[in-house]
């Protein structure tokens, strides 16, 4: 009978492992706090240009957003609306994105050793496991 992966390894590690894995990355996904200082007045692309430093914020790009709603109700074949605003909720997309920040919470370092241990350690005894245990 094999084991996990086809080979000879234990399904015992790989499930111990892959529990492991699973607690240590669901625990340091739950230190991690997410912000973001997107808003329609926030500065979400800069430019330079022609010796100064612009800034593109949400509501800019809700300009031409309205543009290409109010062409694509006038005319939908129009590929400029279709432009306008599909290109307008990309960057939109990409500038909420981009305000995103990470923080990780604070706690002692046997919290953080405690996550390291399963994440890695699981991880660890999962490949082992996928390994043929016949080969030295």
């Amino acid at each position: 009978m094999n084991g996990a992966g086809g080979t000879s390894g234990g399904i015992g590690q790989f499930f111990i492992g892959l529990i492991m894995l699973c607690g240590g990355v669901y625990l340091l996904l739950n230190a991690i706090s997410v912000t973001s200082s997107f808003g329609l007045g926030a500065r979400l692309y800069g430019i330079s240009a022609w010796g100064g430093n612009y800034g593109i914020t949400g509501g800019m790009i809700m300009i031409p957003f309205m543009f290409g709603i109010g062409i694509i109700f006038f005319n939908a074949k129009n590929p400029l609306g279709w432009l306008l605003g599909i290109g307008s909720l990309i960057a939109l997309v990409f500038g909420v994105i981009s305000s995103v920040h990470f923080h990780l919470r604070a706690m002692t370092a046997f919290d953080l050793i405690v996550i390291l241990v399963l994440a890695v350690g699981g991880l660890g005894l999962l490949l082992r496991s996928l390994k043929d245990s016949r080969v030295t």
